[in-house]
C-alpha cells in the first residue's frame, strides 16, 4: 500500500504535467522550493512551473507518469517517465510531429511534508536526438 504522501505526490505531478495545472504544485512543494537540473542555474518554485507551462506549449499532450517512489522520511527519489508529441516551438525547435520519451529521477528533500529542494537527473540527449537534433552515431571523419 502506497504512503498517502507519496498519493499527494503523484497526483500533484500529475495535474500540473498533464494537465497544466502547475498550481497544483503548491500542495507538494515549499514556497523556498530550489530545484536543480543538471546544467542549468538552480530554480525557485516560479521559474519550475513556467518551464512546465512552456514544455506543454510544445507538447501539448504531454504525458509523466511517477514510475516508483521510495526513500525516508526526509529525502524522497520519485522515478518518472514522459511521452508527447511535437507540436509547438521548443528552445528554437520547430515543431516536427515527432513522439519524444524522457525519463529520469528526482531525488528530493522534504520538511514539513513538502519538497523544499529537488536535485533532477535526465538525459536530454534523449529528447534531442528524438527531435532529429542531434545524433547518436559518429561521424567518420
Amino acid at each position: 500500500m502506497r504512503h498517502e504522501r507519496y498519493e499527494r505526490i503523484i497526483e500533484a505531478w500529475a495535474n500540473a504535467w498533464n494537465a497544466g495545472d502547475v498550481a497544483a504544485l503548491d500542495q507538494i512543494m515549499a514556497p523556498e522550493y530550489v530545484r536543480h537540473d543538471g546544467g542549468s542555474e538552480p530554480v525557485g518554485l516560479e521559474v519550475h512551473k513556467e518551464r512546465i507551462l512552456a514544455l506543454r506549449e510544445a507538447f501539448p499532450d504531454l504525458r509523466c507518469v511517477v514510475e516508483d517512489i521510495f526513500g525516508e522520511e526526509n529525502r524522497l527519489a520519485i522515478r518518472w517517465s514522459s511521452v508527447g508529441t511535437h507540436q509547438g516551438d521548443y528552445l528554437g525547435v520547430a515543431p516536427t510531429g515527432r513522439v519524444v520519451e524522457v525519463s529520469g529521477i528526482s531525488l528530493s528533500r522534504i520538511h514539513a511534508w513538502r519538497i523544499v529542494e529537488e536535485w533532477v537527473t535526465w538525459d536530454p540527449r534523449q529528447m534531442l536526438f528524438a527531435l532529429g537534433v542531434v545524433s547518436l552515431h559518429r561521424e567518420e571523419a
